[in-house]
């Protein structure tokens, strides 16, 4: 006959097979047909931006060049254009 608890000092351990059915958080069965799809690793490395000893696989995205050019930058070191929601 099948061991159905494992309680020790009054809480349940051991697998949870044994006493709780697989569940979404809100209590309703688990289905395998919505589970979302895994990439593959080789799907993944297409997205990834891998860099080995300063050689970058390059597939980042462009600067942006788009904006305006503010006023009173001085001696800016970090640029003069302004590229954020103005309005």
């Amino acid at each position: 006959m099948a061991k159905y608890s494992a309680k020790m000092m009054g809480k349940e351990v051991g697998d949870a097979g044994v006493y709780a059915t697989p569940h979404t958080m809100s209590g309703k069965a688990v289905n395998v047909n919505n589970v979302s799809p895994v990439h593959t690793g080789a799907e993944c490395m297409n997205e990834m931006n891998m860099s080995v000893g300063g050689v970058s696989k390059g597939n980042y995205a462009p600067t942006k060049t788009s904006g305006i050019k503010i006023r009173g930058t001085g001696a800016a070191t970090k640029g003069t254009m302004a590229r954020g929601p103005m309005g």
